[in-house]
């Protein structure tokens, strides 16, 4: 690969965060194009030959375009350490990765993410069931990571990668994770890992 990845995206935006942490954890030559969103930039026609429905984030790979932060993560898996333990290839693991592939796109996108948007973005999201389904979805997790380290295999997987962001950014969003210390342990081995990135952070509002 000779020409870094484009990655069109929002900066305090997890699900373009979850794309830039598996960029910089394959070691991936990558260059961040921050899109001026508040001013339509998303919806300008050539931003959707990119990615059609006017969301982040994007990609750009030598030509090849890709939306969808889920379907970026196995393409760049798939791509550039393709047998690797990020996507086992294993039916049962495979599997097992898949199903947090769809937490990552249902209980998270409805739970911390919801709630973050409606504290960082001001959007219209009902933050009381957001909250609500934050700590169901976190009540889960905790017993889930109680004898494990990781989501869905005995390492860290594109399933890690996917669930990282919002819930790391959770308090952001009015959400508490102190009484959950095995989500919180999980969350320290991420940012533990080799060329782990940060996402920009936003303030914490008072909890109700």
């Amino acid at each position: 690969m000779t020409n870094p990845i484009k990655l069109y995206r929002n900066p305090k935006s997890g699900h373009c965060h979850r794309v830039e942490l598996m960029l910089a954890f394959l070691g991936l030559p990558y260059e961040t194009i921050d899109l001026d969103m508040a001013n339509g930039a998303h919806k300008a026609p050539e931003y959707l030959k990119i990615s059609p429905f006017g969301l982040v984030p994007a990609i750009d790979d030598g030509g090849y375009t890709l939306a969808d932060s889920n379907a970026i993560l196995i393409y760049l898996v798939q791509t550039y350490a393709k047998s690797s333990h990020w996507m086992p290839s294993n039916p049962k693991d495979a599997a097992e990765v898949q199903r947090w592939l769809t937490v990552a796109a249902d209980n998270i996108y409805a739970g911390p993410c919801a709630a973050r948007l409606v504290k960082v973005f001001g959007t219209g999201h009902d933050h009381g069931a957001a909250v609500a389904k934050a700590h169901a979805l976190f009540k889960v997790m905790d017993a889930h990571l109680a004898d494990r380290d990781w989501l869905a295999t005995d390492t860290i997987t594109i399933a890690d990668v996917a669930g990282y962001s919002y819930i790391a950014h959770a308090p952001e969003g009015g959400v508490d994770l102190a009484p959950y210390p095995n989500v919180r342990a999980w969350l320290s081995r991420i940012e533990a890992q080799p060329n782990f990135v940060a996402m920009a952070k936003s303030p914490i509002p008072e909890l109700a």
